[in-house]
């Protein structure tokens, strides 16, 4: 019972960081926040999985107890998947600082005019 607690704990612990880092103002936390998120997702599906001990995931002969392999398989390709999303989301924001100058992610606030790069013109001759 106490390890089911622990468990229940550690998910919800993850959970709650993850949804407070996803309210800040800066663009850093909120990818640290889906990144708590995610792994609190990952950590629920293996912990639903009810994972057993000594028992073989593949068909055998003379075996009649298994393991299910689904959720080793869901959090395998979750990690996959929020590998692929982290990476796209911090160049989502390097580009939004680029282009901003600053790395807000309240919409709500008037933002400064970016700088934009002037070229001298040659003269032409």
């Amino acid at each position: 019972m106490s390890m089911e607690l622990l468990v229940a704990s550690g998910i919800g612990m993850l959970t709650a960081v993850g949804v407070y880092l996803m309210f800040r103002r800066r663009t850093f936390p909120v990818v640290i926040g889906l990144t708590f998120l995610s792994y609190a997702v990952n950590v629920f599906l293996f912990a639903m999985g009810r994972l057993t001990i000594n028992r073989p995931p593949i068909i055998q002969p003379g075996v009649t107890e298994y393991t299910d392999p689904l959720p080793q398989a869901l959090v395998l390709t979750a990690i996959v998947i929020s590998f692929g999303m982290t990476a796209l989301i911090v160049v989502l924001s390097l580009r939004g600082f680029l282009e901003t100058g600053t790395d807000d992610a309240d919409v709500s606030t008037p933002r400064p005019e970016p700088r934009r790069r002037t070229r001298k013109r040659r003269a032409l001759s």
